[in-house]
């Protein structure tokens, strides 16, 4: 390799918003499949309840790359999936508040579902651009890392009530994790971690 070649992939964006929508599809048709089985139960976790349900997974993932097991059948690129849906069900809660029941209407649902996973993906490429794809060269149990600290970000600013004094709010940190969820999942696919 000559000096001063990148490590990385050659990958444009173009390439890695194909690869997101590739991810936000089968979250999405997960997604639906789940609301066929369990409906919009969900709906009646306040936001605390649903940055709870996140750090199960993430903790979940972290500990089976630790210990290089698992003992049930869930994998690690299933929790990512997990993670990727509870963000955008997160910033659901978050906006239009929680449910006394679960009953929705489940076209406005996937409306909801689809603006979220929108505005996720904007966001994705606008970072993108800035850190020039710098989450290539990221290990997977680094984005497993980044999740649990942005999951616990997320949970003293909801001590907190909300407030903040000079740091993002807790859409941000949602909006975060879903990305880096979708992150974990491409770097899986492509089986270019050693670590993984």
């Amino acid at each position: 390799m000559s000096e001063g070649a990148s490590l990385r992939p050659e990958v444009t964006p173009r390439d890695t918003a194909c690869q997101y929508d590739a991810v936000l599809k089968e979250c999405r048709g997960l997604f639906l499949r789940k609301f066929d089985d369990y409906g919009a139960s969900w709906r009646v976790m306040r936001p605390s309840a649903v940055t709870d349900q996140i750090l199960i997974k993430a903790q979940r993932i972290r500990s089976i790359q630790e210990l290089g097991v698992q003992r049930v059948e869930d994998g690690i690129r299933g929790e990512f999936i997990g993670i990727f849906n509870y963000s955008l069900m997160g910033m659901v809660q978050l906006e239009h508040g929680y449910a006394d029941d679960s009953r929705v209407d489940p076209q406005l649902l996937l409306s909801w579902y689809d603006s979220y996973a929108k505005r996720a993906k904007e966001l994705m490429l606008d970072k993108n651009h800035d850190y020039g794809e710098a989450w290539r060269s990221m290990r997977i149990s680094s984005i497993t890392d980044i999740i649990l600290q942005k999951i616990f970000r997320t949970k003293q600013i909801e001590d907190h009530r909300g407030e903040v004094s000079v740091s993002e709010g807790i859409d941000a940190n949602y909006l975060d994790m879903c990305n880096y969820a979708a992150f974990a999942i491409i770097r899986i696919d492509e089986g270019t971690d050693p670590m993984y």
